[in-house]
């Protein structure tokens, strides 16, 4: 049996990882005759002085949610003295962030140089609307297959002639051309690390690109993570909840059996999970248990997080079985007197992918070689454990601490095996953290006491501290030699009150009937003018673009989008204050090709408020606002001039209120390219 050690709470045994110099070389590009591509770029840009940029570098590190309010009372305090810096020397400017500011829509400005109307990305959740309003994630998408040749229980795809079946397929929905295609076509070489929005990755048509995906990767489930929680209290029969599944464990001379789910096997009919049983050993006397699980014996004691653990799930289908693996890590919380066990979603296994995680495929395999396993999902500190109360605050704070811990590790790699060329490279814990632990003011926390309140707000100031030191060290290291950014997305607000649009757009008769739940159920479309869906979109319900329109386009829609802007910036909460900063015309703010998914008007929500859970997905609730009860306490999801983001660099920032779109061209013309036309933005180093 193989054993695992186990690791005490936090990041132990991160110092055994050790990274050596450079085991390879960058491979030769693939000319441009042998290799086809999708994106059709054409030269519209040149370059300018080939041999001068042939060992350029720029570094561009993007820390997720990095707020303007808090690095600049930080520096003023002396507690970032590598921001401040740069503050000093010029490179130093609050960014502004997408409309409306959300991580997916801000990177995507950032990776196109150019808004939403070029990349087509509008909210965390789209709609078909041709299907009325069923939701999707907005960056990737599963589209079914078609066709099958039955064989008993199981189905087989045949995407050849006579057959031409054709196989579901993971779609990545970004639109419009990435700025390191430019460099790939002009021999600069770029690598990216957890980007976001770039899930499944694009391919590099000369080979010079290398990108690790990041926010948008699913586990192995098929979704942005999804837990397991075992206990003796749990439900007889498994239950979902959101982001998790729970189930009861029954214990019989000490000693339990579960079943963990895997991934779905879709080679079957009629398709249903692969399963793996394990069985618990449970010590009361020494607060302890081994899990046995396929050949691994993983003892544990209250506390303790075992190492990463490799499963292989069988799936059967005609002539021979597939094996896919997975990876995951346990946590035993409790022992007595109610026994809890916590599975981490099942990640892919980097050393051995079911999906494609980088460009190109071997990529994430050659990492893995040195760093061994790590988390692969797109969302990886687990805030739904501690949303659903899986968690505690502390034992959240422990697990989204090893995920900075396995991203530092990543980042040594990175810059070991980084010679020319463009770096980036990614940072989610300023995000994923401040969510659950921001909280900048005196009022009452939804969750935690005033004194937690203050201490994790505090270590999220100390997040912030661990980010001034990791660019201190790039700035030693690299100095003058290379150009190096540091930016983040939008920043960060409390989020204390709940606004349902849904309730609201059915209060003020545009959604029907009086009495409905959800527009997923029960609204009556043929009295229904207008919905709401998703972070911050609404929607008309417009004919001859909806499936059950009755809007029509011209006259009434103008007259009603004004209606509606109109009266949703004149809401006001119970003590006064405006609820909603701005509504945004979509048609007047979004420009280019890709625009048929946006929603009408994009709600820019004042500080401190958010759309309420009930509306992202389409639900409505007695009340129109509401506090928020969730262990999420702070939020970016506002009006985009109440959240932006922040940029630094060690060369001096010379344009007025830079912007996402902005960065993209100004790292082309490090590089000594010319701005494409596909690009929106301006150079920051500029006046």
């Amino acid at each position: 049996m193989q054993v695992n050690d186990t690791m005490e709470p936090g990041l132990a045994n991160t110092d055994k990882i050790r990274l050596n110099r450079r085991e390879f070389l960058k491979r030769s590009a693939v000319t441009a005759a042998t290799v086809g591509t999708g994106f059709g770029i054409k030269r519209v840009y040149a370059l300018k002085g080939k041999s001068s940029v042939a060992e350029k570098k720029v570094i561009v590190i993007g820390i997720d949610g990095m707020d303007p309010r808090l690095s600049q009372e930080m520096m003023n305090e002396g507690k970032l003295p590598n921001f401040d810096k740069l503050r000093k020397s010029g490179g130093f400017s609050i960014l502004g962030t997408s409309i409306p500011p959300q991580s997916p829509v801000a990177w995507a400005n950032f990776i196109n140089g150019a808004g939403p109307g070029s990349h087509g990305i509008f909210d965390f959740i789209h709609r078909h609307p041709e299907e009325q309003c069923v939701p999707f994630f907005s960056v990737t998408e599963t589209v079914a297959g078609k066709g099958y040749w039955e064989i008993g229980d199981h189905k087989l795809q045949l995407d050849f002639w006579p057959f031409n079946h054709k196989p579901p397929a993971t779609l990545l929905r970004r639109q419009g051309i990435p700025f390191w295609d430019y460099l790939d076509e002009a021999g600069i070489y770029s690598t990216f690390y957890d980007l976001p929005s770039n899930y499944p990755p694009s391919p590099s048509k000369y080979g010079r690109h290398r990108c690790l995906a990041g926010m948008g990767t699913p586990d192995m489930l098929g979704t942005y993570g999804t837990y397991q929680h075992f206990s003796e209290d749990g439900p007889l029969v498994t239950k979902d909840e959101g982001g998790g599944k729970r189930s009861m464990l029954f214990f019989e001379n000490e000693t339990a059996r579960a079943k963990l789910i895997g991934p779905r096997n879709d080679f079957l009919k009629n398709p249903e999970p692969v399963t793996i049983e394990f069985v618990v050993y449970r010590d009361i006397k020494a607060k302890a248990a081994v899990i046995e699980i396929q050949k691994h014996r993983i003892p544990l004691k209250e506390g303790q997080w075992s190492h990463w653990v490799k499963l292989d799930f069988e799936m059967s289908k005609p002539g021979f079985n597939r094996h896919i693996n997975g990876i995951c890590r346990f946590y035993l919380p409790e022992v007595s007197p109610n026994f809890r066990l916590y599975v981490s979603p099942i990640n892919a296994d980097p050393s051995n992918p079911a999906i494609k995680l980088t460009e190109p495929p071997a990529f994430v395999k050659e990492i893995s070689n040195r760093l061994g396993l790590f988390y692969t999902t797109g969302f990886q500190e687990d805030h739904k454990a501690l949303s659903n109360k899986v968690f505690t605050d502390e034992e959240y704070r422990i697990q989204a601490d090893y995920v900075l811990q396995e991203r530092l590790n990543l980042l040594d790699y990175a810059l070991e095996n980084y010679d020319d060329g463009l770096l980036f490279f990614y940072f989610s814990s300023t995000d994923l953290q401040a969510h659950m632990f921001w909280w900048d003011t005196d009022e009452k926390h939804p969750t935690r006491s005033a004194e937690d309140a203050v201490k994790y707000f505090n270590h999220l100031k100390g997040i912030y501290g661990r980010m001034d030191s990791v660019v201190g060290d790039i700035m030693k290291r690299y100095g003058d030699k290379a150009t190096i950014i540091v930016m983040s997305d939008h920043g960060f607000a409390n989020f204390k009150r709940q606004f349902s649009l849904n309730s609201w757009l059915r209060e003020n008769g545009y959604l029907y009937p009086p009495d409905s739940t959800s527009i997923l159920r029960d609204v009556d479309w043929s009295k229904t003018r207008a919905y709401g869906l998703g972070m911050n979109g609404l929607y008309l319900n417009l004919k001859g673009r909806e499936r059950d329109g009755i809007v029509e386009a011209g006259g009434e829609r103008e007259e009603l989008v004004e209606e509606l802007i109109n009266k949703l910036e004149a809401v006001r909460d119970v003590n006064g204050r405006n609820v909603i900063h701005k509504a945004h015309r979509t048609d007047k703010t979004y420009t280019g090709p890709a625009t048929r998914l946006a929603p009408d008007i994009v709600v820019g929500y004042s500080r401190g408020y958010r759309a309420s859970w009930a509306t992202c997905l389409g639900d409505m609730t007695k009340e129109v606002l509401l506090d928020n009860d969730s262990a999420w306490s702070a939020d970016h999801c506002a009006d985009a001039s109440e959240v932006p983001g922040v940029i630094f660099s060690n060369k001096p920032i010379g344009a007025d209120a830079p912007s996402l779109v902005d960065v993209a061209p100004s790292i082309l013309t490090e590089f000594g390219l010319n701005i494409p036309h596909s690009i929106e933005g301006k150079n920051i180093f500029t006046t």
